[in-house]
């Protein structure tokens, strides 16, 4: 799971533990692990979601400034499907590797 440079940091510090994709159909899986720097992102919830639900709490609660922010970076391609994914941050020895 990719972030932009600018969110990094705020993930691996455990501020930001959830992320809104525009996808054509999912591209993590709950209880998938994806490196992030020393440790990896956990991802412990995926669900569709609709472009109405993106609100500017939510918006803030992924890291960005509100929700015309965070739908510049949300879009991976050419999907139109909504994806609120929920994640933490284990900053642990081998946290992205796969058992």
């Amino acid at each position: 799971m990719m972030f932009t440079k600018r969110l990094r940091e705020p993930v691996m510090r455990g501020e930001v533990t959830c992320s809104v994709r525009i996808w054509q159909k999912p591209r993590v899986k709950v209880g998938g692990r994806y490196a992030l720097g020393p440790g990896a992102v956990h991802v412990t919830s995926l669900r569709e979601i609709t472009l109405a639900d993106v609100t500017p709490d939510l918006a803030r609660r992924s890291g960005f400034a509100g929700v015309v922010d965070l739908l510049k970076v949300a879009k991976h391609g050419p999907g139109e499907r909504v994806y609120l994914v929920e994640f933490e941050y284990r900053g642990e020895p081998n946290a992205g590797a796969t058992p």
